[in-house]
């Protein structure tokens, strides 16, 4: 006897699930997610980002060239608006001194009645006696400056839409990235996940990635660009003085990453906060008429108000937090202002500077803090957008099922022979689920499957599919290993109709005809008869091109299910597999159904999983499982005389089924 199965969902053995969000209530429980306690790895992830911007590379050259160019414009503005001060000062100067004498005997009489201080004025100053200001002159510098900004601008414009494009293209990357992941990841990836976690970082994730790499590629290029720029015209000015600027840096290196760094892990909260939320929402919104029917609207808001709270408290920590940085840039940026000004007011009255360059250096050491400001407070979007990374790449990372084989095996024709060769299976490797299962199913045949809920049912023929992969043994279809073909071969070979009908956004002849897309619509109108779907879908005013809705509100539950049956029957595959198929409809459409499966099971391998006596009786094998193992297999007859498990599930299962069709 095998070990007791694991938790099972449904029909569906499913493995036990990580840490994380505790089950709330709802049809639809769950367990996992992400860890809030895991440390941000901010320079792999970042190197990550790197790596993902690397195709636009000669974009990028691009943004850096024109923000050079634009850079150099905008710095050069103020030295050169700085002449125009000094062409003012020298004409108020020069329109007070008598134009009968000269520079050099105004400064000499100003020493000889001992003012040193404004001699040593009026030498810094190229100034005319008699002369006033030079309007002409000053019209020139004031077009120039002009002309330099106007042309910043321009750049900068240019600047701002490469790097718009550079962020959409990587971001394009990055979600064909993740839907091609989502392509190779095992089902049992997303058993583990809450459907709302998942989508969170699809959405939301990279969403906020787009935003913080949008602002800080526009605008930290352009910061740092400022800062060395602004750095050289300031040491060619004053070296005095640009050091002055300097010592303020360290201070604010060191608050910026003392602040960013306990924001850090409030911004990994809130993110990881978010995917437990959205995954309550969407589990709430599905369930919805399940929860209203049991009464669970108040326990469903107070575990929402839960992570609500949490999420609150998170992100106004992270924002704050983080929000701090810029005030405080803003007030080292004030003292480094003040010491500028007094220091330059010092040297232009020693005659050491001129004023039009003190001028422009007051200037510059405004826009040496402020890129430093901006860059500083680019550190929360930096720290969120890494966040939001991490768990994008955490799903890009996540173990991927088996490739398929370099030289797989084609069938050119399938018989549909299935044999399972002392199959081994678990999904926990320390509790077995089936053990040393051994079947084979000849071509044609219709194979029943029953057992107790957690039997191994639905993982039988998710094995089958290869939906998970076996531990032990083989599976062989018409004598070939199915490990040696590819997945998308032998699902092309097989039809499925699972318990809970799935329909997408669109027309019903588009849902019918999702498994063959070349069909035709007289194909699909043949293969709606044969299920009985076009009695109802005629009474539809827009008929087979009613567009139905991905929770196909606008059909009832047997239609929904009657729909799926029609787009397997025009698949027309090899192997069917009914997964509880006819659990939605009433007993006159379960009628219908099976008549129209008979006609669609000929010279097919049919599987059935059903708990109704109508679709068992008839099989041509009966598997009875219990914790992953067959216990009896044979006719119903055959068992019945057997009076085993089979006759036991049936006297208390079928019994009254039986008295009912009868």
């Amino acid at each position: 006897m095998s070990s007791p199965a694991p938790t099972v969902q449904g029909e569906r053995a499913v493995p036990k699930r990580a840490l994380g969000p505790a089950p709330g209530p709802g049809p639809a429980r769950f367990m996992g997610g992400m860890s809030t306690e895991k440390a941000l790895d901010f320079k792999g992830s970042g190197r990550r980002l790197l790596q993902l911007l690397r195709p636009q590379r000669l974009m990028i050259t691009a943004v850096l060239v024109i923000g050079v160019i634009s850079v150099t414009l905008t710095v050069i503005g103020p030295k050169i608006l700085g002449q125009a001060t000094d062409l003012i000062f020298a004409g108020v100067i020069g329109a007070s001194l008598p134009a009968t004498t000269t520079k050099a005997a105004a400064i000499a009489h100003l020493r000889a009645t001992g003012q040193n201080t404004l001699a040593d004025l009026f030498k810094s100053v190229n100034l005319v006696p008699g002369h006033g200001i030079d309007f002409d002159a000053v019209g020139r510098v004031l077009l120039i400056v002009l002309a330099l900004y106007v042309g910043a601008s321009v750049l900068s414009l240019f600047q701002g839409r490469l790097t718009t494009t550079v962020v959409q293209r990587a971001v394009f990357d990055l979600r064909q990235q993740v839907e091609a992941k989502f392509a190779r990841l095992p089902l049992r990836y997303f058993d583990q996940q809450p459907r709302g976690e998942v989508l969170s970082r699809v959405t939301n994730d990279i969403d906020n990635l787009q935003q913080s790499l949008q602002q800080v590629l526009s605008q930290v290029v352009t910061s740092l660009l400022s800062i060395v720029g602004v750095l050289i015209l300031m040491l060619v000015i004053s070296p005095l003085l640009a050091l002055i600027a300097l010592v303020t840096v360290p201070i604010s290196v060191f608050v910026a990453a003392r602040i960013g760094k306990q924001a850090q892990p409030q911004f990994i909260k809130q993110w990881s906060t978010t995917g437990r939320l959205n995954a309550h929402i969407e589990e709430m919104y599905t369930g919805h008429s399940l929860v209203k029917v049991f009464g669970r609207e108040a326990e469903s808001a107070e575990i929402f108000d839960q992570h609500n709270e949490t999420l609150f408290n998170a992100s106004f920590r992270a924002q704050f937090i983080s929000g701090l940085i810029q005030p405080a840039m803003m007030f080292i940026g004030n003292l480094n202002y003040v010491l500028v000004a007094v220091v330059g007011a010092l040297r232009v009255a020693s005659g050491s500077l001129s004023l039009g360059d003190v001028q422009a250096f007051i200037q510059y050491s405004r826009q040496f803090t402020q890129p430093i400001t901006q860059v500083a407070s680019m550190a929360n979007l930096m720290q969120s957008g890494v966040a939001s990374a991490e768990r994008v790449f955490a799903l890009l990372d996540a173990q991927e099922q088996d490739p398929d084989p370099v030289e797989p095996v084609r069938l050119e024709k399938t018989h549909g022979r299935v044999a399972f060769e002392h199959v081994s299976f678990r999904y926990d490797p320390e509790t077995p689920l089936i053990d040393d299962l051994s079947l084979r199913v000849e071509p044609g045949s219709t194979v029943a499957i029953v057992g107790p809920t957690g039997a191994g049912k639905t993982t039988l023929v998710n094995l089958l599919m290869r939906f998970y992969e076996i531990t032990g043994g083989r599976i062989t279809l018409d004598g070939v290993d199915i490990a040696t073909m590819t997945r998308e071969d032998l699902r092309a070979k097989t039809g499925m109709v699972l318990q809970d009908a799935w329909l997408f956004g669109g027309t019903i002849a588009e849902n019918i005809a999702y498994g063959c897309a070349s069909a035709t619509r007289d194909e699909i109108v043949a293969a709606a008869k044969a299920t009985h779907v076009d009695r109802f879908v005629r009474t539809l005013p827009d008929g087979y091109d009613t567009v139905i809705d991905e929770e196909g509100e606008t059909v009832s539950a047997g239609e929904k299910q009657l729909i799926t049956v029609a787009r397997a029957f025009l698949a027309s595959p090899a192997i069917l597999i009914l997964d509880e198929a006819t659990s939605s409809v009433d007993t006159r459409t379960e009628v219908l159904i099976q008549r129209a499966m008979n006609s669609l099971r000929q010279g097919r391998t049919s599987f059935v999983i059903a708990h109704r006596l109508s679709t068992i009786r008839d099989a041509d094998l009966i598997l009875v499982m219990e914790s992953g193992t067959i216990v009896e297999q044979g006719s119903h007859a055959e068992l019945l005389d057997a009076h085993g498990a089979y006759a036991r599930l049936y006297a208390a299962q079928f019994a009254q089924a039986a008295v009912e069709v009868e």
